[in-house]
């Protein structure tokens, strides 16, 4: 078999190598980050393939922003440790950036919802238009803050 023809025809059917892409929102992965966290959320993902699984620069900007506010000690020091060795290896490879594609589409998103009189908050439209731009589910509690995105949302909290 010709390996490059082969090659070739995986690229031409961009089926065959499209990979699902679930992007976690900053309050899934604040929930795994709860030793007592929602059991249905922890299975939820536990069932997805691990290369599934994605989050955004600006969840990895919320995430460890909240952990710097929180007083300084122990509690502190253990959730920035988890939260570096989380992105840094959980991740790896898989924390999608605000690009310039996704700049364009957040233009839009955001005036869209300020028409609909729903406006939404900049690092919300900003991870919409992450996901509107790599074709990827959202999963999030907060189904409501990016309804009329043009992104498909999934509440792993509610998985049936």
């Amino acid at each position: 078999m010709n390996f490059q023809l082969f090659l070739g025809s995986l690229y031409a059917n961009p089926l065959i190598l499209r990979i699902y892409m679930i992007v976690l929102d900053t309050n899934v992965l604040s929930e795994l980050m709860h030793s007592k966290g929602s059991l249905v959320v922890r299975q939820w993902v536990a069932a997805q393939p691990i290369m599934n699984l994605f989050t955004t620069t600006i969840t990895q900007a919320e995430i460890l922003y909240g952990i710097a506010l929180l007083p300084s000690g122990k509690r502190q020091t253990e959730l920035s440790q988890s939260a570096q060795l989380m992105f840094a290896e959980d991740f790896a490879g898989r924390i999608l950036p605000f690009d310039e594609t996704a700049a364009n589409a957040f233009a839009r998103i955001a005036t869209e919802r300020r028409q609909m009189g729903k406006p939404i908050s900049q690092a919300d439209a900003q991870i919409a238009s992450i996901c509107y731009t790599r074709q990827a589910t959202l999963a999030t509690r907060n189904v409501s803050d990016f309804e009329g995105c043009s992104i498909t949302i999934f509440n792993p909290w509610e998985p049936d």
